[in-house]
Order: C-alpha cells, then sequence, then structure tokens
C-alpha cells in the first residue's frame, strides 16, 4: 500500500548548512580574540591609560588564544602529529630566517602604514625579564599556531572552496593564494613585509602539504625576532 502524499502540500524544506563549519569556526575564534585585544588596548590607550599599564594585558591575550585552542585542539587534525622531515625541518627553518631579516630591513616609510611605539617591557629604564620571557613565548609558541590555523589552514582553502577541509594545499589557485598574502601583509605595520611573510609562509603549506611547516617557520621569524628586539632594543618592531 503506497503512502498517501497531499498535492498541495509544500515539500520538506531541505535542511539550511551553516555559512561557516565548525572546523572553520575553530580556526577563526583564536584569531579574532587576538584582534579583540588590540582593539580593546587601542580603546584603552585613547580613554587615557599608559602603555605601561597596558603591557600586562598581553599576557591576558595570549592567554586567550591558548585557551580557545586548547578548547578546539581535537578539531585541528593537521597537528596531532609532527610530521615533518629533516628536509623540511631546514627548509622552514631557513624560510623562518629569510623572513626574519626581511622583516628588519624593509622598513622604508612607503613600506608601512602608519606607525607603533611596539611593545616596550622596560620599567623605569630596567628591562622587565617577565614580560620579556611572556612576550616571546607568546609570540614564538602561541602565535605562529593560532595565525597559521587561520590565514593558512583556513583561509587560503576557504577562498579556494567553502568545502575548505577537503582541499589539498597543494591544490591551492592563484586568487586563494595572493589574497590572504596580501591581507597578513596589511594586518601588520610593516605590510610590505608581512606580505613576504605571507608569501613564504604559503608556499611552505603548499610545498610541504603540511601546516607544521609554516608554523615552524613563523615561530622562528617570532622567536629570533624577539632575542633581536630585545639585544638591539628595537621595540617597535614588537
Amino acid at each position: 500500500m503506497s503512502e498517501y502524499r497531499d498535492p498541495h502540500r509544500s515539500p520538506p524544506a531541505a535542511a539550511v548548512e551553516p555559512f561557516l563549519s565548525r572546523a572553520a569556526w575553530a580556526r577563526i575564534l583564536p584569531f579574532g580574540a587576538y584582534i579583540f585585544f588590540i582593539i580593546v588596548g587601542d580603546l584603552l590607550e585613547r580613554a587615557g591609560i599608559g602603555r605601561a599599564e597596558l603591557r600586562w594585558l598581553y599576557p591576558v591575550q595570549v592567554g586567550a588564544v591558548l585557551a580557545l585552542l586548547a578548547a578546539f585542539w581535537r578539531d585541528y587534525e593537521e597537528l596531532h602529529r609532527f610530521s615533518l622531515s629533516l628536509r623540511q625541518v631546514l627548509v622552514a627553518i631557513v624560510a623562518g630566517i629569510v623572513v626574519l631579516v626581511l622583516w628588519v630591513n624593509l622598513v622604508a616609510p612607503w613600506m608601512t602604514i602608519g606607525s607603533s611605539p611596539g611593545y616596550d617591557p622596560r620599567t623605569n629604564g630596567e628591562i622587565d625579564w617577565l614580560l620579556v620571557a611572556i612576550r616571546i613565548a607568546g609570540a614564538a609558541l602561541i602565535v605562529p599556531v593560532m595565525e597559521e590555523l587561520f590565514w593558512r589552514s583556513f583561509l587560503m582553502r576557504w577562498v579556494e572552496r567553502s568545502d575548505f577541509m577537503s582541499v589539498d594545499p597543494a591544490r591551492i589557485g592563484f586568487k586563494a593564494f595572493v589574497i590572504p598574502c596580501v591581507l597578513f601583509g596589511f594586518e601588520h605595520t610593516l605590510w610590505l613585509a608581512g606580505i613576504a611573510a605571507g608569501v613564504a609562509y604559503g608556499l611552505l603549506y603548499m610545498r610541504h602539504r603540511k601546516l607544521w611547516s609554516p608554523i615552524l617557520a613563523h615561530a622562528i621569524t617570532n622567536g629570533l625576532l624577539g632575542i633581536w628586539v630585545v639585544h638591539t632594543g628595537g621595540w617597535q618592531f614588537w
């Protein structure tokens, strides 16, 4: 006996697919939290709070990002195993050093957007080494994971196809490569150096097809930059 269907009854509506999947949000939210604290810091400074007091916002910022990364860790399947070969590790390290050299040299006025006093960890002329340790640890261990998850793992592949988790990094097209590189550059005061960094990290991701490769290069850049900043007193690079 066949089931009777009312010809005047509308067919059931198809399930609406969410604009962004859980995998996308897992990569967006840590980055969003990082940007949120930058905005909060800027607003507090405009409200009259001195930069010396705002230095302690950074530990809260990286702490919030770390908490989100930990909460979403099971969604980062590509990070659950470090599978870079020795050659890939060496290439990533060299790329990170090259980006560092470019970063501290691409500083002509036309290569920058505005100016920033950077992060100065000194109190009455004396360096606060706890602040330095937190800054370098955050920049070298937390920020590279957060940014590469957003810019490379998510955005590069999402521009290529909305179902980004199915995109092989080696198959990323020209537009999907260029757009995140440019946006990554203009996220920073040193926009040209930022674009160069985006290109280097993006090529590593596409070439090695493993997110740990650009994360390692990014960590090398940020870690060595921190040491260079403390050694030279070039706080504006922070």
